[in-house]
C-alpha cells in the first residue's frame, strides 16, 4: 500500500481526556496516516487545528519521542521556554523523558496543520504540566490519575 488515499484514512476528533479537559479540544482533529498505512512501530498523524483550537494540554512523554513539522497555516508552540511562532516548514522535536511540557495553539483566523511522528511504546506515561493529571497507557488502554498516582476523580 505505497500511496495512501487521504479520503480513506481514519479521522480522529475529540479527546480521550476526562472532562473538563476533553471539551477544551474542540476544533482539533487528526488524520491517522500511520494507522492507514499499517504502521506499528511509530505513529504518523496530520493534525488540523481550527482557529482558536489547541492540540492538547501541555504535556511530555516518558517513553515516546515526538517530532512535529508545520505543513500549513501558522500556530504557536508553547513549551517550558515560552512561546514560539511556527510556520510551514518549521519543526520541533521532543525526546522521550524530556520534561519540557508542550502543545500547539492556533491563534490565527485560518486552519493550521502539522505532521506528528511519534514512537508507539507499549507502556507510556504522559504528564500534564498545567493540571494535576497524568495518563498511563498499557497496550492501548489509557488510565488517568493524579500526578501522585491516585485515581482521577476530577480537577482538584
Amino acid at each position: 500500500m505505497p500511496k495512501l488515499d487521504l479520503n480513506r484514512c481514519p479521522l480522529k476528533t475529540g479527546s480521550i481526556y476526562p472532562e473538563p479537559y476533553a471539551s477544551m479540544m474542540v476544533g482539533r482533529s487528526s488524520l491517522r496516516l500511520g494507522e492507514a498505512g499499517g504502521l506499528t512501530q511509530f505513529g504518523v498523524n496530520l493534525v488540523t487545528l481550527e482557529p482558536g483550537a489547541m492540540s492538547s494540554l501541555r504535556h511530555w512523554h516518558r517513553n515516546e519521542d515526538e517530532f512535529v513539522m508545520v505543513t500549513a497555516g501558522e500556530c504557536v508552540l508553547i513549551d517550558d521556554d515560552g512561546e514560539h511562532p511556527m510556520l510551514p516548514g518549521d519543526c520541533a522535536a521532543f525526546p522521550a523523558n524530556d520534561a519540557n511540557g508542550h502543545h500547539f495553539v492556533n491563534r490565527s483566523d485560518r486552519i493550521a496543520q502539522f505532521l506528528v511522528v511519534g514512537t508507539k511504546a507499549r507502556q507510556e506515561v504522559g504528564t500534564y504540566c498545567d493540571v494535576d493529571m497524568r495518563v498511563e497507557i498499557a497496550d492501548g488502554v489509557a488510565t488517568f490519575t493524579y500526578k501522585d498516582g491516585t485515581p482521577w476523580e476530577g480537577p482538584r
